[in-house]
């Protein structure tokens, strides 16, 4: 665990992670649920140019995660906390490398402004941790809120017979949910409305902008 590691140990491992997040280099400790799901050859080429977009804006939505959860644990002081958002973040390490591969074996790429969604949501964290844990935890259930909304919006926009996409996306969406309802049980605060609604018009760029690049 890294709350056991020296500080210049921590930070060379927190630098080598993000490397790897940026560079899209990280497996999964955990199977796909798709893993063992046989490919559809049903689906048209403008489907699969959907649903590899829409996978594409869900692994960069990871790659936002990542840097959240490491941004957090780096400014918070509570070692109980820290152990809970790197376990949460451990779990988020498995959606990266489930999208990443669904996004390649649809034909697509991941998105070249990576390292910006990872460098922007880093900085987000630290600033959330530095202002307590209660709103670093609110921060983040609402975060984990909206990432829940945008997975059901693509769930209703992909096709029925993708079963193989559908089957991630919703294992990510139980996930992102039970991650909020987490930051709520260690004492998140609501967040006040005009900062809901700035993290929804940031979100609507980041994900309008990954869908195409």
């Amino acid at each position: 665990m890294l709350m056991f590691l020296s500080g210049l140990d921590q930070l060379i491992t927190r630098f080598d992670h993000s490397l790897r997040v940026m560079a899209g280099v990280v497996d999964a400790k955990r199977p796909s649920p798709a893993a063992h799901m046989a490919e559809t050859s049903e689906l048209s080429q403008e489907q699969r140019r959907e649903a590899a977009a829409l996978m594409r804006v869900n692994h960069a939505g990871e790659v936002c995660a990542q840097a959240l959860y490491q941004g957090q644990a780096l400014a918070s002081g509570d070692q109980a906390l820290k152990a809970k958002l790197e376990q949460a973040a451990e779990e988020e390490l498995d959606h990266m490398a489930w999208t990443r591969d669904r996004v390649v074996a649809l034909g697509g790429v991941t998105s070249v402004l990576n390292p910006l969604w990872y460098a922007g949501s880093f900085a987000i964290g630290v600033v959330a941790g530095k202002l307590g844990d209660r709103v670093s935890l609110g921060f983040l259930a609402e975060t984990e809120r909206q990432v829940e909304q945008h997975l059901n919006g693509h769930l209703a926009r992909l096709s029925p017979e993708d079963v193989r996409t559908r089957v991630i996306v919703e294992a990510m969406a139980v996930e992102e949910a039970g991650h909020a309802d987490m930051a709520r049980r260690l004492g998140g605060m609501p967040l006040p409305a005009p900062v809901r609604h700035a993290m929804t018009l940031a979100s609507k760029v980041m994900t309008t902008v990954a869908y195409r690049l």
